[in-house]
């Protein structure tokens, strides 16, 4: 949102324009009889976007304080705002990615306060594109349809350099529902994360720093993490103990320096002045997104974004930067400072613009509007030399992790696959049902190789954009991960057709990395490595099929595939839909049985007899929580009417009890089968963890492996099994080494029929899950 929502009426059933604030109208808040509705208007502000204007004058954003400002809200603050002062998560840090661990944690159960040293939800600029990865994870908290209908869908890309197109067509689209970029301003999507907040009673304590931090060694304190928070306000210091801090407080993020991380990487000369604003311009394309690049002035980037606004992306280098300065000084000698020394952020947008120009000379661009948002910012590259601290309680994420250049929108994005990452992960870990030692670094191990290879993709698209040869950053482990084989992209000569193989050789590599889905996570615990190939046979055919050692094609740490499939006979959709809603810290066990007949069929009642029988509840589902942590779904190439038969019998009865059956029935070239590489006749059990990737694979009949994964990072609820008197329900205390301690809680004998053994999965869900309102 640019600026303050102009009045509209619905008179005629479709939006028009509107002279009038009606809601600020007295008429919408009297009875007949003059009586006062009991709903009063709350109190709105008109702050300015911006502290630099241009000659059209002055904009603003109307912004409702009780709604948006938490604990600086200027009414009275909520009776049931009643903050703990121990809990199992202080955030530090309320931008997009601190608030998006907020809502995470909120779905799984978890305690939490989340604080922030600004008054207000951000006004206006920075972040400004989501891509479809992280709409998708928005989707999993139920908030992607509000946030990726704020703005346009980039639909349309163009490249030109010295007036020469490079390249112009339909811009990067993935295989998500989500497509492509969506425009977005990250006040707006604050706002959306602040109101969901606040439906589940939780306020952001703003205007509040962090002043102390100390974490016990103790491995027996439950909440080691002893954090003292102020109130700018009011001056007032509190005491908090929580069992994980998350540092989310920006690029020049306190805690960091506190922690003593270094960051890690390069300033580079290059500064971006980025202007929102209306344009008047005879440029042919200025609603496309594209790049503009000049050999002798620099670059260009034209986001279009909503209600008829663009941002503008110029670089400016220093020369540049002296020649405005020289220009100020011969008109005003107070624009001289300290030994003529330049200071970049005191461009002004007029000088900006001048320099837009020059990049796209022979065209014109003129301001149409008061500035929505105007900044200049140096680009740095750089990455926290780890996110973790050794204990695993403090981990920084977002900007204070990494900062890149705006290239690929990855600032917002990678910010929230960082929290997308770590919330599931810090969840299960606070609810004692996963290894702290074990689950916890995998975090650092996944996303801060991410933030490297990142940086060294944007850092290569941005030199180009700026015809720049500043070397890329370079970082102290892990640079042959993180280079991603950049070097065999062909070399920038200068020509016409260089630059076109050159970009040609990086969108065809890259441009599944720039929407998001191309993210691979390294070999862990959660994602392990493939198996070996199996032994060589002498027939080719047979050897082919038998070497098949894992079960789908898909990669283990890979974005899990989210083809279209059944639900009802009336309902189809996606396969995602069946795997959100359902609590964050749910695994997804996909269960791929073809059409149920022939020797698929054995494998999975295989795997169904493992879910039931004397030794059920020593199999992974029931050993680690059953209902609370797993979501089954099973995946058959058959039609809803074809079920009962197909799935009859004793042997099936317990995948029946605990699974979801989906319907594959879609063609052979578009199934959801053939998306993730399932062979029919042996199946597959596919593991997506809660943030939606995959974890691991194996054949239907193969449940040990499954309890071998889980073991590697998760407690279980099971201790182990007493064949007289039943199963024993552990309450796992978990420390910092991951060994597990506990009380026991008596459980019935396992069951005999299928409605005991619903009372008893009734009572383990009572036990173990955590997913009741959050009291913070």
């Amino acid at each position: 949102m640019a600026k303050s929502v102009a009045p509209f009426t619905w008179v005629n059933g479709f939006r028009q324009p509107s002279s009038e604030r009606s809601w600020e109208s007295e008429d919408r808040y009297q009875t007949e009889s003059d009586e006062a509705a009991h709903y009063t208007l709350p109190p709105s502000l008109e702050p300015l976007t911006t502290n630099v204007y241009n000659s059209m004058g002055l904009n603003v954003l109307r912004t409702w304080p009780t709604l948006y400002d938490g604990t600086n809200s200027p009414n009275a603050l909520p009776k049931w705002w009643k903050p703990s002062e121990e809990v199992d998560v202080l955030i530090c840090g309320a931008g997009p990615c601190g608030l998006e661990v907020a809502l995470s944690l909120l779905r799984q159960g978890v305690s939490f306060r989340i604080i922030d040293k600004a008054d207000a939800p951000l006004i206006a600029g920075r972040g400004d594109g989501l891509q479809p990865r992280f709409l998708e994870s928005l989707h999993a908290l139920g908030l992607a349809q509000e946030a990726h209908e704020e703005g346009p869908l980039c639909e349309s890309s163009f490249v030109y350099k010295d007036g020469k197109k490079l390249y112009q067509d339909r811009a990067f689209q993935s295989d998500s529902r989500y497509r492509g970029v969506h425009i977005i301003t990250q006040g707006q999507l604050e706002r959306i994360y602040v109101r969901d907040l606040y439906r589940h009673q939780v306020l952001v304590e703003r205007s509040t720093t962090l002043q102390d931090l100390q974490v016990e060694s103790d491995p027996s304190v439950s909440h080691p993490v002893r954090a003292t928070i102020m109130s700018r306000k009011t001056g007032r210091e509190e005491n908090i103990q929580a069992k994980f801090l998350v540092g989310s407080d920006g690029a020049s993020s306190a805690l960091r320096k506190r922690l003593q991380i270094p960051f890690d990487g390069t300033t580079t000369d290059i500064f971006w002045a980025i202007i929102d604003c209306v344009f008047e311009t005879d440029f042919p394309y200025p609603n496309i997104f594209g790049l503009m690049i000049n050999s002798e002035h620099g670059g260009c980037v034209i986001v279009p974004r909503e209600d008829g606004y663009l941002r503008i992306y110029t670089q400016i280098d220093a020369k540049t930067a002296q020649a405005f300065a020289d220009k100020r000084q011969a008109k005003d000698n107070s624009f001289l400072d300290n030994g003529g020394r330049v200071d970049i952020p005191f461009i002004t947008p007029e000088e900006a613009l001048e320099q837009t120009n020059r990049i796209f000379a022979p065209y014109t661009w003129k301001f149409a509007a008061p500035l929505s948002w105007f900044a200049v910012w140096r680009i740095n590259e750089r990455v926290a030399r780890t996110f973790s601290t050794p204990d695993m309680r403090v981990h920084l994420a977002g900007d204070a992790a990494h900062v890149h250049s705006a290239m690929g929108a990855f600032g917002l994005n990678a910010s929230m696959l960082d929290a997308t990452n770590l919330a599931w992960k810090i969840g299960m870990c606070a609810k004692d049902r996963a290894k702290v030692s074990s689950l916890m670094p995998t975090y650092d191990l996944e996303r801060r190789l991410q933030a490297e290879r990142i940086i060294r993709v944007s850092g290569i698209y941005f030199r180009f954009v700026c015809s720049s040869r500043f070397p890329l950053a370079q970082f102290q482990d892990q640079a042959e991960k993180a280079k991603d084989n950049a070097e065999d992209l062909p070399a920038r000569d200068g020509t016409v057709e260089g630059d076109q193989r050159f970009l040609g050789a990086f969108y065809a590599k890259y441009s599944q990395f720039l929407v998001g889905v191309d993210v691979k996570y390294e070999p862990s615990v959660v994602n392990p490595s493939p198996r070996v190939a199996a032994a060589t046979i002498n027939d080719t055919k047979k050897r082919n099929r038998s070497s098949i050692t894992t079960p789908i094609t898909v990669l283990n740490g890979v974005r899990a595939p989210n083809p279209r499939i059944c639900f009802t006979n009336d309902t189809t959709g996606y396969l995602y839909d069946k795997m959100t809603l359902s609590g964050s810290s749910r695994f997804h066990v996909l269960i791929f049985g073809s059409d149920m007949q022939g020797p698929v069929r054995e494998r999975v009642r295989k795997f169904s007899q493992a879910l039931g029988g004397a030794s059920a509840s020593n199999n992974f589902y029931n050993k680690f929580g059953g209902p609370a942590t797993f979501n089954v779904l099973l995946i058959l190439k058959a039609l809803p009417f074809e079920t009962a038969e197909l799935l009859e019998g004793d042997d099936l009865r317990p995948l029946r009890d605990v699974a979801t059956v989906l319907y594959d029935d879609r063609a052979p070239d578009e199934d959801a089968h053939y998306w993730y590489g399932v062979n029919h006749g042996r199946g597959a059990i596919v593991v997506i963890r809660p943030d939606l990737w995959i974890g691991t694979s194996v054949f239907p009949e193969e449940v040990k492996q499954l309890d071998e994964y889980f073991s590697g990072f998760l407690n279980p609820v099971f201790e182990d099994v007493d064949v007289q008197n039943g199963p024993q329900l552990l309450d796992v205390k978990q420390n910092m080494t991951g060994k597990c301690e506990g009380e026991v809680f008596d459980t019935p004998p396992m069951p005999e029929s299928a409605e005991a053994e619903k009372n008893v999965v009734e009572k383990m869900l009572d036990l173990t899950d955590h997913r009741a309102p959050v009291a913070v």
